[in-house]
């Protein structure tokens, strides 16, 4: 379930999360829906403070509202903070209202983002720099000013949940792969500029499909038009099981964890050390992912994947 299956696996259980978590103040952007808002969630019940923010105020105030009724939390435990990633101006007035309510940010979790379902030769540049903006750009630059606080406390995690396609490469997702590599290379390089820091940790979540919402929400060919048909996503893992995933994730100072299901993660180990047959693979179903996207039918993010085990399954 991670780039270090064994030792993701041999901590899930351990109970860590729920010793270390109660009591630090989490930051987390997207949590209005999807993975986020599950963060919300399992973070509520081991007891954290919470930092919520996303576009949607009135989301928010949902999840927030949810969070106290499965928890011991108070209202003053938990901050409903309306962000957008790409209002980059607004961060640093924002970050300091985190350490107004609380006095102290433990974890960021730079969760908020958008993928794509669109080919590169249908789609608007426009596209490209919005996908930058809000998934790359939006995250260094919150980053950034919460960064400023952890130095100066010399303590802090900053856990950033890109995905495999920030690993590998996939027809339809262009700009959303470029952003998580984008990702994958600044925090990896940031890390050991805070060699001098050992109390600030760096973690990388790489989920593969999981049951979110993010499908109802990507990028097309046109910032203006959205995707008709999300498509099954019965498939994916369960977003609670993720979720449990990254947290313990978070608590064991894991660098990176590739979180997934299978045939997935075996994707993702083939195009780590055998990058020949990866691409191979690659151009031979891509061809037939395409073809069923213009005919309407939409896979999942590795519905590349999911097309070869059938294939694999019929012969």
């Amino acid at each position: 379930m991670s780039r270090r299956t064994p030792k993701l696996l041999s901590y899930q259980d351990c109970g860590k999360a729920e010793k270390e978590l109660p009591g630090k103040v989490v930051w987390v952007t997207g949590a209005s829906s999807g993975i986020g808002e599950e963060l919300a969630y399992q973070l509520a019940k081991i007891g954290a403070l919470l930092a919520l923010s996303a576009r949607r105020q009135d989301e928010l105030e949902r999840v927030k509202k949810r969070c106290l009724e499965i928890s011991s939390l108070s209202d003053k435990d938990i901050l409903v903070l309306r962000l957008d990633l790409t209002e980059r101006s607004s961060h640093e007035a924002a970050t300091k209202a985190v350490l107004q309510h609380f006095g102290r940010i433990d974890v960021l979790v730079n969760n908020g983002g958008r993928s794509q379902r669109s080919l590169f030769v249908d789609t608007s540049v426009d596209v490209y720099s919005a996908i930058m903006e809000l998934n790359y750009l939006g995250t260094i630059s919150l980053t950034k000013h919460v960064l400023n606080h952890m130095i100066e406390r010399k303590k802090g995690k900053i856990v950033t949940v890109s995905s495999v396609m920030g690993i590998m490469g996939a027809p339809l997702a262009t700009g959303y792969c470029a952003s998580k590599h984008a990702l994958q290379g600044f925090f990896n390089s940031l890390r050991p500029e805070l060699g001098e820091y050992p109390g600030i940790v760096i973690t990388n979540i790489c989920p593969g499909p999981v049951q979110s919402k993010i499908i109802d929400n990507v990028f097309t060919e046109e910032l203006s038009k959205s995707l008709e048909k999300p498509g099954d996503q019965s498939h994916k893992m369960p977003t609670d099981r993720c979720v449990r995933l990254i947290l313990v994730s978070i608590v064991n100072d894991l660098k990176e964890a590739w979180i997934s299901d299978n045939p997935y993660l075996a994707v993702c180990y083939l195009w780590q050390y055998a990058p020949t047959w990866a691409w191979w693979l690659l151009g031979k179903m891509g061809k037939k992912r395409i073809q069923n996207f213009k005919s309407g039918v939409i896979l999942a993010s590795f519905g590349l994947v999911w097309e070869t085990r059938s294939k694999i399954s019929e012969e």
